[in-house]
């Protein structure tokens, strides 16, 4: 659930602007590039990830290492990764579902199982993930970040040094109207609302969806926009001065900007959290070179060269080690832990009320 187009003071869109993306191996229509014989017999590793979500070189220092190119292709949220591969691998070798949609794509036979003698660097991985409840055994996924959603704000813009720590501020008021900001995550966004309201993320009674979507309607004339991700672009330009996002997107502008202009908040409600997985989806052309880039990814250097990049927090113990006491103490990256308790894992609750959630997001988006 990550990632927008922020990327310390350069985005991923003028940089392709500047390079043009053929030249960095990228294909923004979600398509699969062809390389070395494409999704035939060539040896390639077709990645389908969030945009900025790697680090500098990493896609270079894999091909120096192991002589095979990636091919990156990108998408804006889960739902449009879900729809890509709903009727069939178009020819990706890696995606990086969240950890709802692992449980969704694997319970719909989208992902193979790993072959974790081909995966050493999972002792990588911080006890704690080396195990999942929505991935028992790991038997889909590899985790590559986890993640918080909050709210990303210009420190300029609230009266009189106000934190906006609760939810109140983005769903329900009309104090930041036309330049606040909304994910268009239709999951997330249902969900933080019922956290808002008392409620746990997960079991939703459908009385408290009514109420969810009548409050998202009323708050919509305030809305500037319901963003794909790219939240902390619109901070950034001044379009917005509060914005639903994640921790690890806002590290980034304040990195970026010097840390003073902007900041982050866990309200006090509590949040959702999110981690990121790595997946082979079934049909893979290239799986052994898909493994072998999941290993990749979790060996120490390379993942600490990722985290400097996107500043999200890591599973990776070995990448955590590597990294400065700036990003491991730093509160955006790693929220207290008052705030955590408060914080829960979206469960995938089945198909139809996955799409109920998108039915309810359309409704509110044409209102």
């Amino acid at each position: 659930m990550a990632k927008g187009s922020f990327r310390r003071g350069i985005s991923r869109r003028s940089l392709l602007q500047q390079t043009g993306a053929a030249a960095i191996g990228i294909s923004l229509a979600g398509g699969v590039a062809a390389c070395g014989g494409g999704s035939g017999g060539g040896r390639v590793v077709n990645f389908y990830n969030w945009d900025t979500y790697i680090g500098p070189t990493t896609l270079d220092d894999f091909r120096t290492a192991t002589g095979v190119p990636v091919q990156m292709s990108l998408f804006a949220t889960n739902d449009e990764l879900f729809a890509r591969l709903r009727a069939g691998n178009p020819g990706f070798d890696v995606i990086v579902p969240s950890n709802e949609f692992v449980t969704r794509m694997s319970q719909a036979q989208m992902l193979q199982e790993l072959d974790h003698a081909k995966i050493p660097n999972i002792s990588n991985l911080l006890p704690e993930f080396q195990d999942a409840a929505f991935d028992p055994g790991r038997r889909y996924s590899m985790p590559y970040t986890w993640l918080v959603l909050g709210i990303g704000y210009r420190k300029a813009a609230m009266p009189n040094g106000m934190v906006p720590n609760s939810w109140r501020y983005l769903f329900d008021s009309p104090q930041f109207s036309q330049k606040l900001a909304l994910l268009s995550e239709s999951a997330d966004l249902i969900r933080l609302c019922a956290k808002y309201l008392g409620h746990s993320v997960n079991n939703i009674p459908d009385a408290m969806l009514s109420q969810i979507e009548q409050m998202l309607i009323r708050q919509k004339p305030h809305v500037k926009q319901f963003h794909q991700d790219n939240g902390q672009d619109l901070l950034a330009s001044g379009e917005v001065d509060i914005v639903l996002e994640y921790n690890g997107d806002i590290a980034q502008l304040m990195n970026a900007e010097g840390g003073d202009a902007f900041d982050f908040v866990v309200p006090q409600e509590g949040t959702l959290i999110n981690s990121d997985c790595l997946c082979i989806p079934t049909g893979a052309p290239h799986v052994d070179d898909a493994h072998a880039f999941i290993n990749y990814l979790l060996d120490g250097e390379a993942g600490k060269k990722i985290t400097e990049e996107i500043l999200f927090p890591t599973p990776n113990a070995a990448a955590r080690e590597l990294m400065p006491d700036s990003y491991k103490n730093n509160p955006v990256i790693f929220p207290p832990a008052d705030v955590m308790a408060k914080s829960e894992y979206g469960a995938f609750e089945g198909d139809e009320r996955a799409r109920l959630y998108e039915e309810i997001f359309t409704r509110i988006s044409a209102a």
